[in-house]
């Protein structure tokens, strides 16, 4: 009888048994995975945040380029005649506008 007893115990770790060890584990590795706050998504949302920050820094400097543009624009109005003519097709009285393409 006491060996049986001995052989029962040689099989704990911790004061758990095998089979409580595997269920422990099993559960560690869910609340990882498949929770909210888990390794892979938490990658996934920092990659996010990574390619949102730059799309933030793009628009900031484009921002920053047509805010020089339209100042030009503004402040000279042979630029702003130009600028027109180009984007628009816009024209004079009496004046004709060839388009090549």
């Amino acid at each position: 009888m006491r060996k049986n007893a001995k052989k029962l115990n040689s099989n704990r770790y911790f004061g758990l048994t095998a089979y409580q060890i595997v269920i422990l584990l099993v559960l560690v590795v869910m609340l990882f995975v498949f929770s909210d706050s888990s390794i892979p998504k938490r990658w996934k949302y920092e990659s996010e945040i990574k390619d949102l920050e730059s799309q933030i820094e793009f628009y900031q400097k484009q921002t920053e380029i047509d805010r020089e543009k339209l100042d030009e624009l503004q402040s000279n109005t042979e630029d702003l005649e130009k600028f027109a003519r180009e984007n628009y097709f816009m024209k004079k009285e009496n004046e004709e506008i060839f388009i090549i393409e």
